[in-house]
């Protein structure tokens, strides 16, 4: 599981990317508009790290899948969001690759 500070800046990462302010976010994922901004600032900054319905919420607005959030490695977080946004048959050659890959490892 990413520690606080990978989680906190994947999700700051992401709200910028959607071009969402922190208050934007905060109302769109469903908190109350007189704490949206504190309480997304307090989860890229490290200080909370939202819980599980809030952290759907979040990544449903963003359009990320949640798994992108808790991945430790950058290359992990990069393959996790490219197969989340590829095609049917670019996922079923992805994994054609890896199981190629796979085989002539063994």
């Amino acid at each position: 599981m990413a520690s606080n500070r990978v989680w906190a800046r994947r999700f700051k990462e992401a709200r910028e990317a959607k071009g969402l302010s922190q208050r934007q976010l905060g109302i769109e994922a469903g908190l109350d508009p007189s704490v949206a901004s504190t309480r997304i600032n307090r989860y890229e900054t490290g200080v909370h790290r939202a819980a599980g319905p809030i952290t759907e919420k979040v990544a449903q607005v963003l359009d990320i899948p949640v798994a992108y959030l808790y991945a430790d490695d950058d290359l992990l977080a990069e393959l996790i969001l490219f197969f989340d946004r590829a095609s049917a048959a670019q996922k079923a050659e992805l994994l054609h690759l890896v199981h190629e890959w796979k085989q002539k490892k063994t």
